[in-house]
């Protein structure tokens, strides 16, 4: 029986296009769902949309359209960013699905049952844009925490007993050190649960656009609890089955680090009060930056990801979104720093060492690559056998979502290939000893063979070409294929350059 995982992405709001953040969390959770399905997992990859709240109302009344077309069209930019991206999920889920109002609407049931909902009145501070409510003493100049602007509100409310969850809380981040990562965002959740939490509350009842309150038609959900529940909507819930439990129980949301607070505090309360047990991780990521600046529409330096992989390359962008920072901190892009990426590590090193071997395969055995592990010399073992060992270091760095080293990593073994056909000297050697050449081009092979698993999971098509370009059959392009393929079947053909070098695209 498969290993079971589960990985998700915030549902995003449809109150504008995608940008460069919502790629970035939607790459890192399709990069470790590709890993864990070529390590044997049976694998669930959710994202979606967010399709309800006050701010997607004015959005859409700004935009003179009807909620439900507005939804729609604005989804559907979403639903396409997968197929830009070239995502891997296996659902996409709308707040507006039947599916989803009827888990939500179940849900709030626990919760009622419980003696965790009471109503009252709130009054205090909202920020539409955030979706939230905003403590007093948050509130500077007239802003949220986030910078956007709050605005006074007074209601009846249907309220979550947040408070008697304090303790319960602080308990289950003590006995669960691994739940919030990174450290940082672990510690800032402790500090803000420690400074006294206060009831929730949990409904609007002065607008109309969101799941109707079960019971009270007259009230819709604070978006919050609607959103969060899309992670159980997707699994079937209310039903609770093998399949529910066995996803469920080893689930990992990655989210923005701005989000971590719904996440990592509201969300696990709602849970352990319905009687369920929290998601086994939340990892929040830091934000982007455009050449230094803040990304803001007032600046005018949103960046578009469709935009870059239209410019650069898909592969190209996946790779640099995914390298050129430790996932969890903040980061910089620039066109230079992409271009940069691009000619050196993909140009450079990949593309050039990928070609040298296939040049050399293709020259020399264009009808296949063998070797008998007998035959192997100290040097072809250095190279080989450390390339079959480094999936463990790779699997531990992605699990503990380190991306950037994971491709550190395969960039090490990417430079000792390239060595080893300078120290080796292929082309000497087929003049001078063709039996040694044949094992020296297969250790080749099989080595650039492993250096396409590894970067399979964040350039899949790049992979695919090598594989393709080997004679690789596809059921083979999977981690317990390591140290299996001993040979490899021509006709080798001398190849294209993987990534052609680029020059400043933006003059």
């Amino acid at each position: 029986m498969k290993n079971h995982f589960y990985v998700t992405t915030p549902i995003y709001y449809v109150n504008d296009v995608p940008h460069i953040g919502h790629a970035y969390t939607s790459l890192a959770a399709d990069v470790i769902a590709r890993f864990k399905r070529m390590d044997g997992f049976q694998v669930k990859f959710l994202t979606g949309t967010d399709e309800h709240g006050q701010k997607i109302a004015r959005a859409a009344d700004r935009q003179k359209m009807p909620l439900q077309a507005f939804c729609d069209k604005v989804s559907q930019n979403f639903s396409n960013l997968s197929k830009v991206f070239n995502l891997s999920n296996d659902d996409f889920i709308r707040t507006t699905e039947p599916r989803h109002i009827a888990s939500a609407q179940a849900m709030w049931q626990r919760l009622e049952e419980s003696g965790n909902i009471y109503k009252g009145t709130y009054s205090g501070w909202y920020s539409t844009r955030d979706e939230a409510f905003v403590s007093d003493d948050e509130v500077e100049n007239g802003l949220a925490p986030s910078g956007a602007p709050v605005e006074w509100m007074k209601e009846t409310s249907y309220f979550f007993k947040l408070s008697a969850w304090q303790d319960k809380l602080l308990e289950f981040y003590e006995d669960n050190p691994n739940f919030i990562a990174p450290k940082s965002r672990r510690n800032e959740i402790i500090s803000f649960v420690k400074s006294e939490l206060r009831d929730l509350s949990i409904s609007r009842c002065s607008i109309s656009w969101g799941i109707p309150v079960p019971g009270d038609s007259k009230c819709v959900m604070y978006v919050w609890i609607d959103a969060l529940a899309n992670y159980l909507s997707a699994l079937g819930y209310p039903k609770i089955d093998e399949e529910f439990s066995a996803f469920w129980s080893q689930s990992l949301h990655l989210v923005g680090k701005d989000i971590i607070r719904f996440h990592a505090v509201y969300w696990p309360a709602f849970l352990m009060a319905a009687g369920l047990d929290p998601p086994k991780r939340i990892f929040a990521h830091g934000w982007w930056t455009n050449d230094g600046q803040k990304i803001s529409k007032s600046l005018g330096n949103v960046i578009d990801p469709c935009d870059l992989v239209n410019r650069y390359g898909l592969d190209q962008v996946r790779y640099f979104l995914m390298r050129n920072m430790p996932f969890g901190e903040d980061g910089n892009f620039s066109d230079a720093l992409i271009r940069g990426r691009i000619n050196h590590d993909l140009a450079n090193d990949l593309g050039n060492t990928v070609q040298r071997v296939l040049t050399l395969v293709s020259k020399f055995c264009p009808d296949g690559a063998a070797y008998n592990a007998s035959n192997l010399t100290t040097d072809d073992k250095a190279l080989v056998h450390a390339g079959y060992k480094y999936i463990d270091e790779i699997r531990h760095m992605m699990d503990e979502l380190s991306f950037e080293q994971a491709l550190r990593v395969i960039w090490g073994f990417i430079c000792d290939i390239n060595k080893y056909i300078d120290t080796q000297a292929p082309w000497v050697l087929a003049k001078t000893d063709t039996k040694r050449l044949e094992t020296v081009l297969a250790a080749l092979t099989e080595s650039v063979f492993l250096t396409a698993l590894y970067i399979r999971p964040f350039m899949p098509d790049t992979a695919d070409k090598i594989c393709n370009a080997l004679n690789v059959n596809s059921d083979l392009r999977l981690y317990n294929s390591i140290g299996v393929i001993k040979s490899f079947s021509g006709p080798f053909f001398k190849p294209e350059a993987l990534f052609p070098r680029v020059q400043d695209v933006t003059s």
